[in-house]
């Protein structure tokens, strides 16, 4: 697992290769990813945004920017947590993510919460 807090918000984050969507031969290798985003001040914050930096094993790097996570923009209480599971294609059997979220807070303030960077690796045994 990866961690990184900022501001009260603990984002965690736990990789999964999933073999039965990659195709070797193709070189597409497919990964699952999931984040558990906790609040531990004590303000409610909104999730508004995402920002991904990813990095293919090639040296191909990628930008990706859209509002929101798997379609919500989820409201997170003070002591609560919100989590996901999505996924990303890579060219290469490796490679690493890293990003941030745009949060909202109450009174309107607006700051980024570190995504910490994680490598996506299919296993050696497979390889």
């Amino acid at each position: 697992m990866h961690t990184a807090i900022t501001r009260g918000i603990r984002v965690v984050v736990r990789t999964q290769y999933l073999p039965e969507q990659s195709d070797v031969h193709a070189t597409r290798f497919v990964f699952a990813y999931t984040i558990r985003i906790a609040n531990e001040g004590d303000e409610q914050i909104q999730l508004r945004s995402r920002h991904w930096y990813i990095l293919h094993g090639s040296g191909k790097q990628e930008e990706v920017t859209g509002p929101g996570v798997v379609g919500q923009q989820p409201k997170i209480a003070p002591g609560q947590a919100f989590e996901y599971t999505s996924g990303c294609v890579l060219t290469t059997p490796h490679g690493t993510m890293h990003g941030t979220y745009e949060m909202v807070l109450g009174d309107g303030s607006v700051f980024d919460a570190e995504i910490p960077a994680f490598s996506l690796a299919v296993p050696h045994t497979l390889n």
